[in-house]
């Protein structure tokens, strides 16, 4: 991905609970955005939410340890490359998750190694 160019930012909210081919939804999704080339995901852990397939609000309370936290990913690419992540996605995902698109401006993306 160039700097300071166009690119898409791809938000997808499922739940920390939600699963595919016996992984965490959103572990399997990260992998395959790697796996297509997609420039960037980062995975945010939510401490309250809830969607449309819930009955209650999940919570992060002490005195109840929440196993299915809202979960968002973020995905950051041209959208060529993000709508066609999105189409591979809704075709193995079936219930769930709700995904938004917007465009966005990159300013700063540095490839390479991190710093240690």
């Amino acid at each position: 991905m160039n700097q300071s160019t166009e690119s898409y930012l791809l938000r997808i909210f499922l739940g920390e609970s939600d699963r595919a081919d016996g992984k965490p939804l959103y572990e399997w999704l990260v992998r395959e955005a790697k796996a297509r080339g997609l420039a960037g995901a980062t995975v945010l852990r939510g401490i309250m939410g809830f969607g449309a397939h819930t009955k209650i609000i999940h919570t992060f309370k002490i005195e109840r340890l929440s196993e299915d936290l809202p979960i968002v990913i973020e995905m950051v690419d041209s959208q060529e490359k993000i709508e066609a992540f999105l189409e591979f996605a809704e075709q193995h995902i079936h219930r769930g998750i709700m995904a938004t698109v917007e465009p966005i401006h990159v300013r700063v993306y540095r490839e390479g190694k991190a710093a240690s």
